[in-house]
């Protein structure tokens, strides 16, 4: 709340739509480079919330911001907040909905939230964050309340506090590797693009042999084949990688003969148990836009599962 009224503050105003944590750091490396910014990052939960501790809000000193703290209902006014901190140079921490002072703030979920809004007096942390989500290592940034500072820390299984300081996780964005010679390719591939996954399509005379360099543990393999002869070999390297999803075409009879040949070639239980198959949340599917879907939903509900 702005307590000086000879203080003039722009009108906050959404420059972005994203809640991406990479494009929102991104936002904020590149405006630092002419102007003000400030992180706000939700740091408390009082009941219901519409977002997860750790999602923050970038605000510009001009007014305009990105990101989300809540479903979109207390945006503008965090980024009020954050012009003011920008403008009296120091950081501060405000409270949203349940407990909050801002009578006229009320958050639909009936809960509550805490802010801790940082402004930005260096960029090389948030640079080094991104570099490290571009060779997709996942990371953190300590935030510091006593000293008004981030610094580089190694990520824990979630955001939360540690004593004192607060520790945001940054992870690399979803990496799905498709092998197959089918239709249902194209639409997995079309679909992952758009849904912001970055997306390798194995070539099938390289698959088995690529596959070990390409995947990380952010990453989800998708088998489409319709022939367990051409997928058995990718199948075999795929196995070998720290993928958090690895799925399979077929229905179950086909991945029984799947698992069977597997254990014959040595296999265990526990190998076999990662891989899903039938495919995909939901099914059958008749066509391979359906089929995109079920996969995709599978997979994303399968990182929420291994990382949130």
């Amino acid at each position: 709340m702005n307590d000086n009224p000879l203080l003039v503050l722009p009108t906050p105003a959404r420059a972005l739509l994203t809640d991406d944590p990479i494009e929102l750091l991104k936002f904020a490396a590149e405006a630092f480079k002419d102007s003000q910014v400030a992180i706000a990052t939700l740091v408390e939960i009082r009941g219901g919330a519409a977002r997860s501790l750790g999602s923050q809000v970038i605000v510009l000193s001009d007014g305009r911001f990105a990101g989300y703290v809540s479903g979109g209902c207390v945006e503008a006014a965090v980024a009020a907040e954050a012009l003011l901190a920008m403008a009296e140079r120091c950081d501060r921490t405000v409270r949203f909905g349940d407990g909050s002072p801002f009578l006229d703030i009320v958050l639909p979920c009936g809960g509550g939230i805490t802010v801790a809004i940082h402004v930005m007096r260096r960029s090389e942390e948030v640079e080094r964050t991104l570099e490290s989500l571009r060779l997709r290592r996942a990371t953190a940034l300590r935030y510091s309340p006593a000293t008004q500072s981030l610094t580089l820390a190694e990520p824990m299984e979630r955001a939360g506090w540690v004593g004192d300081d607060f520790l945001t996780i940054y992870r690399p964005s979803t990496k799905i590797v498709i092998s197959g010679q089918t239709i249902e390719v194209r639409s997995v591939a079309r679909l992952a693009e758009c849904s912001g996954f970055e997306v390798t399509v194995l070539a099938p005379e390289m698959g088995s042999r690529l596959i070990g360099d390409v995947v990380d543990p952010f990453s989800a393999i998708v088998l489409l084949h319709h022939d367990l002869e051409q997928e058995m070999l990718v199948l075999e390297a795929a196995l070998q990688t720290s993928c958090f999803y690895l799925g399979a075409l077929g229905s179950r009879r086909t991945h029984q003969q799947r698992l069977n040949r597997l254990l014959r070639l040595g296999l265990g239980e526990t190998e076999l148990a990662r891989i899903k198959a039938p495919i995909g949340l939901f099914g059958p599917t008749r066509d391979s836009a359906s089929l995109a879907l079920s996969i995709l939903a599978d997979v994303a509900a399968s990182r929420s599962a291994a990382f949130n």
